[in-house]
């Protein structure tokens, strides 16, 4: 059974940097992500920096005139090389370790992992130092680095003290968060356009990039602004209705996620919401702009005020991967897609669950409400959106045509925009499910969607790229450009 929680108050939590270079660009859809088991919504993950993901984790000095931290010299450790295979979901040996509480239970060996004082009689320790392959940890993996090892076994033999806020809160929230680095000045290869978002007033739009959100200017294609100081990889934005405030939900595979708010004109952070042990995928403000609602692949959605960044609801409901969110018209309930094959309809005051939709063969990947609040469109890997009662979750359609798995729902008054694999974006009529208008063009599988109904302007994002700028008056094509910068100017510097 789910559960939900409601914060009063919580403080918003920091990861630190990890050092990357820019991806490499090429066909690996399934690779570098196909660990996570999840071949579609891994589309959103991939082809990332192997580097990226496999940098030292910086260890301080050895300065014996200080006691270890451990929000701050050992939790990075365990975040960057034990999450991946000691997390909540699926733990090898029945050991977690992704809370200091869950970090000193004994996992299938019965042996306590942390002996305060004694680091031979700890577990975690002496399968760090094993010389049986597989008995060390971490298993398929290069050993700790001497200095790693001598730093966690300093800390137990001093006493193994936690230091942080609250022993129960994810060992990924007490790390302090450091500016990450900074992106490429000139991409040597294209980024997949992984998010998108209109501002307020229709003249700017949002992209996601690699460790920024670069901001464009839609109909003349040009560059405006580079947004620094975020995660590895975006894979959600959205403005608050003011215009004053970018949310980004970010973060790098199966190590970190963050929900975080910025300054759109500025280019500064003003306040990270949060972090996990993996990416953040979802978020949607209310209407009014009162709320944000994050959700990503620890499973969880969380509703934090948007003024001051406190959490207010903690929605633990899903079995997997939480992979889009809505809000409702009026703002009075939120609805949720996973890849556990559910979407469901909560009351977003309380986060009382309302109904489940559970008729999804595949993982489901979008989601949307119709204007009126009291149907439900969802779709996924089935190549059709399933439209349901968000009262009874009783199902009262379909649409159909699709070629590709569908990656992306995006509702506004009368029409319903959808993307998808088959490369193609298309429009229909909410009400009665006509195919209004298909947008083609893109040479690669479509991920992100933008609407501006003042100004009827779509956008869209694929793979290689390429955003595309259509006006949904008639279907033609506004503008297009790889919104990647330098990248031409890099790509001729590298021609003979």
């Amino acid at each position: 059974m789910g559960r939900v929680q409601v914060r009063k108050e919580q403080e918003a939590s920091h990861k630190p940097t990890h050092p990357s270079t820019p991806p490499s660009r090429g066909r690996g859809r399934f690779t570098g992500c196909l660990h996570f088991g999840f071949v579609v919504a891994s589309l959103l993950l991939f082809s990332f920096s192997l580097a990226a993901q496999t940098q030292e984790v910086k260890t301080p000095g050895d300065d014996r005139n200080h006691s270890v931290s451990f929000a701050k010299d050992i939790a990075p450790i365990f975040s960057k090389k034990c999450f991946k295979c000691h997390s909540a979901e699926k733990p090898k040996g029945s050991f977690q370790l992704h809370t200091f509480d869950l970090l000193l239970k004994a996992g299938d060996s019965k042996s306590p992992p942390i002996v305060p004082g004694d680091a031979s009689q700890s577990e975690l320790y002496r399968r760090l130092v094993a010389s049986d392959g597989d008995d060390r940890m971490p298993q398929k993996d290069d050993p700790l680095p001497a200095s790693q090892i001598a730093l966690i076994e300093r800390w137990i033999k001093e006493g193994a003290r936690f230091d942080g806020p609250d022993s129960k809160a994810p060992i990924v929230s007490l790390i302090p968060r450091d500016p990450y680095p900074d992106p490429p000045a000139k991409y040597r290869f294209p980024v997949q356009i992984t998010a998108l978002a209109f501002s307020p007033d229709g003249s700017e739009l949002a992209v996601a990039g690699y460790h920024e959100i670069t901001v464009w200017d839609p109909v003349a294609g040009k560059l405006l602004r580079r947004i620094k100081n975020v995660a590895e990889r975006t894979y959600a934005l959205a403005y608050r209705p003011n215009g004053a405030v970018l949310a980004a939900a970010s973060g790098v595979p199966g190590q970190t996620g963050e929900s975080a708010l910025y300054d759109p004109k500025e280019g500064k952070l003003i306040k990270s919401l949060g972090t996990t042990t993996d990416v953040m995928l979802a978020l949607s403000f209310s209407p009014d702009g009162a709320r944000l609602a994050v959700g990503g692949a620890d499973n969880a959605i969380r509703v934090y005020d948007a003024a001051s960044g406190k959490e207010m609801l903690l929605i633990q409901q899903h079995a997997d991967w939480v992979t889009a969110l809505a809000f409702s018209k009026d703002g009075s309930h939120l609805a949720s897609a996973s890849r556990d094959r559910s979407a469901r309809v909560y009351d977003s005051k309380s986060g009382e669950l309302e109904t489940t939709y559970n008729e999804h063969a595949g993982s489901v990947l979008a989601v949307a409400f119709a204007e009126d609040g009291k149907q439900v469109f969802s779709a996924g890997k089935e190549k059709k959106i399933l439209v349901w009662n968000a009262a009874d979750a009783r199902k009262a359609g379909e649409l159909v045509g699709f070629e590709g798995d569908i990656v992306k729902l995006l509702a506004d008054g009368p029409n319903l925009f959808s993307c998808s694999s088959d490369k193609t974006v298309r429009q229909h009529d909410a009400a009665d499910r006509k195919l209004i208008q298909t947008y083609s063009g893109h040479k690669d599988w479509v991920y992100s969607l933008a609407y501006h109904p003042q100004t009827r302007r779509l956008a869209s994002g694929s793979h290689d790229g390429e955003v595309r700028i259509w006006t949904t008056e008639d279907g033609k094509l506004l503008a297009s450009f790889t919104a990647a910068p330098g990248y031409f100017a890099a790509r001729d510097q590298q021609k003979p």
